[in-house]
């Protein structure tokens, strides 16, 4: 049997150079320190954190030093991982998806005493790309002074107007972009397709 599920996400975006404006937040920014099986900080990570620290002390511009050492390191590679990886597993192979990178970053940050939280949602390529494998993943970090700043460490840069955001956890688990159980046997298998592209709405006046 076959079964397919279609939607349409109508978002009125903007570039914000990665500063989430308008959401609406019912948890304290604190809830987001709390480490999890996925974003758990190893010796490596966490030796990895401490010498970016000191390549920057101010939290922004830890934060940005952060997000370039990690696209720079971690090579994107659909092959090694899954989505029960860990960031400490994804670390040590030095390779991964948008998941994985997203998983490093933040554990990396929680260790250094930062909020952050795994973002899911969708990506709309500059290249023309419209057929993709799978959503789109990265992180967001918390500032006092400005609030949460989205950073995604796959392409090496702060969210822009190309990202839509659908949902924040504390890792993969929490904003999955499809949850569910199943009842009964046989043979099954799940194919992805997303298609993210620019809708041409019509605005009548």
């Amino acid at each position: 049997m076959r079964s397919a599920c279609r939607s349409r996400v109508r978002s009125n975006v903007q570039d914000t150079a990665g500063v989430v404006r308008g959401a609406i937040e019912p948890f304290p920014p604190s809830l987001y320190l709390r480490s999890t099986p996925l974003t758990e900080a190893d010796q490596a990570i966490a030796d990895f954190a401490r010498e970016t620290r000191a390549q920057a002390e101010d939290t922004l511009p830890l934060l940005h030093a952060l997000l370039g050492r990690i696209q720079e390191e971690i090579v994107y590679d659909t092959d090694p991982t899954h989505t029960a990886t860990t960031a400490a597993e994804a670390f040590a192979l030095k390779r991964g998806v948008c998941q994985d990178l997203s998983h490093i970053f933040i554990a990396a940050a929680r260790h250094l005493d930062i909020p952050a939280r795994y973002v899911g949602g969708y990506f709309h390529r500059a290249d023309g790309v419209t057929k993709q494998e799978a959503g789109h993943a990265w992180a967001e970090a918390y500032l006092p002074a400005i609030g949460w700043i989205a950073f995604d460490p796959t392409n090496g840069i702060c969210a822009t107007e190309a990202h839509v955001r659908v949902a924040v956890g504390l890792d993969y688990l929490g904003a999955a972009p499809v949850r569910g159980a199943r009842r009964g046997g046989g043979t099954e298998s799940m194919a992805v397709k997303v298609l993210v592209d620019q809708a041409a709405w019509q605005v009548q006046s």
